[in-house]
């Protein structure tokens, strides 16, 4: 037995109720069938929303990260969940997004299919529940070979939601992300059998403990990096992402961006910080940083010049994703300090976070102009702000947190990360965070001027829109800017579990 080895913790339990849960109702909407398949999962949602929660309120009462060893077998030979104050964090803004999300779609769907439950409908509430499953598993995981099953599960979920109305534009798109991913998880496999035949264990708290100066695990590690960043969708490898992310239905659209591919990116995080060999860490790290770099700049160019509204929002994705890359190198720290002690560190997360509600309330605003008006072409869209006055207020609400505008979330993640490339010799990486800002205060001030403008023929609705749905998208974006209420420093839930971790990163 590892000397390092997990042990069940008060509270562990919980983390099995986050991954199973989803999974039940799904069994339970094939059992019942496709008319109960929207009662049993908004059920699911409020109870899951219940569980991350308590996740929550139990990592911050204990102040110690929560564990759970899956049939008391303890890796190397069984499985191990384990949550720190990041996972806590998440799994909680995955539930609420998803459960936003859950509403919204709830009342979208009511619009078209009644009470009758068609088959896009139930096809959606599966894949929804079953990507929530995936996703909380990745954030608790801690065997490799087990966190690649819930990145596969997390694909085959999220690629029927691209296609979901059947178009052929859309099935050509999920093809190539469905490409994209699967050459993502072939190098993701090779580096993890490469480290378990070096180490025979998978396990990342015991790999975090052992000796890392292998050149056959920085090769590994490198093969898995890349396999995730073709899922994350950074700067080269995004081809994916706008086309399928702009095709799909509006709430797929907002979990695809704010939560799909937030998982490799997770991983990424904890490959690097938590298992790489410092000399390998730091060279990731910078090769990290350029592409992050590149992806903000390169992407937000690209989203000035869309001419479909789901369009922009989904190269601005890409582009904010970069900001999550150029954290590795920052959060290097001093010597008297570990990276999760630094403000880069509750920067990033904060950006991941705010990105997240942000981005998701971006999409459901612009599902519901596209519902109310029948496309999305933004030069067509004068005026609409008039139509459709909580939408255009949940995309400017949002897109002060992309900019970086006080008082949200984006502004308080992006000035860590600015004071702290400043303050760590970085500034190429401080003038990037910079023009990122001007770059999408460009795009965003483009929707937001056409929203309030008075053109000759007033834009009019084809149909009449439930306020409901507006408020859905309106919820995420309040959301969004009250995460700038966080105070400028390191924040504590964000650290909770990681002193158990030996630093492998930066020095």
């Amino acid at each position: 037995m590892t000397p390092f080895a997990h042990a069940t913790t008060p509270g562990g339990f919980l983390l099995v109720l986050a991954v199973i849960l989803p999974v039940c109702a799904v069994l339970a909407i094939f059992a019942c069938g496709p008319r109960s398949a929207a009662r049993i999962a908004m059920t699911t949602l409020a109870a899951g929303l219940a569980i991350a929660i308590a996740i929550a309120v139990e990592l911050i009462a204990s102040g110690a990260a929560l564990s759970y060893v899956v049939g008391a077998w303890r890796p190397p030979l069984g499985i191990a969940l384990r949550a720190d104050g990041l996972s806590g964090a998440m799994l909680v803004m995955t539930a609420l997004v998803v459960v936003t999300v859950g509403l919204f779609a709830r009342v979208q769907y009511g619009l078209h299919d009644g009470a009758g439950g068609g088959r896009a409908q139930t096809t959606f509430w599966l894949m929804l529940l079953a990507l929530w499953s995936a996703l909380n598993a990745v954030f608790v995981g801690e065997d490799l070979f087990n966190l690649y099953v819930a990145l596969e599960l997390l694909t085959f979920a999220a690629v029927p939601l691209v296609c979901l109305d059947g178009r052929a534009e859309t099935v050509k798109a999920a093809l190539r992300y469905l490409l994209f991913a699967l050459v993502g998880s072939l190098l993701y496999l090779l580096g993890t059998g490469l480290i378990y035949g070096q180490y025979g264990t998978l396990d990342l708290l015991t790999l975090s403990r052992l000796s890392r100066q292998e050149p056959a695990l920085s090769a590994a590690l490198a093969l898995m990096i890349v396999g995730l960043l073709a899922k994350a969708a950074l700067f080269p490898l995004h081809l994916w992402l706008p086309p399928a992310h702009a095709g799909a239905p509006a709430p797929a659209s907002a979990v695809l961006s704010a939560l799909v591919v937030k998982a490799p990116v997770f991983l990424i995080l904890r490959l690097v910080l938590d298992v790489a060999p410092p000399q390998a860490a730091a060279i990731a790290g910078q090769l990290l940083a350029v592409l992050g770099a590149a992806s903000i700049l390169f992407c937000s160019v690209m989203a000035l010049r869309q001419a479909r509204l789901k369009l922009m929002i989904a190269y601005s994705t890409v582009a904010q994703i970069g900001y999550l890359f150029i954290v590795f190198p920052l959060a290097a720290g001093s010597a008297e300090l570990p990276p999760w002690g630094t403000i880069a560190w509750t920067g990033g997360a904060l950006q991941l976070v705010s990105h997240a509600l942000a981005k998701a309330a971006m999409f459901l605003a612009a599902g519901v102009i596209a519902e109310a008006f029948g496309h999305d072409r933004i030069a067509d869209l004068g005026g609409f702000g008039r139509a459709l006055p909580l939408s255009a207020a949940a995309f400017g609400l949002a897109g002060l947190s992309l900019m970086g505008i006080p008082p949200s979330g984006g502004f308080v993640a992006k000035c860590l990360l600015l004071t702290a490339a400043v303050i760590e010799g970085y500034p190429w990486l401080a003038a990037t965070i910079l023009a990122g800002g001007l770059l999408a205060g460009g795009y965003v001030f483009r929707v937001i001027d056409t929203a309030l403008a008075i053109p000759a023929v007033p834009v009019a609705p084809r149909r009449p829109v439930p306020r409901r749905l507006e408020l859905a998208a309106l919820a995420l974006a309040v959301a969004a800017v009250l995460l700038g209420l966080v105070p400028l420093r390191p924040f504590g839930l964000l650290q909770i579990g990681r002193d158990g971790l030996a630093m492998a990163g930066l020095p």
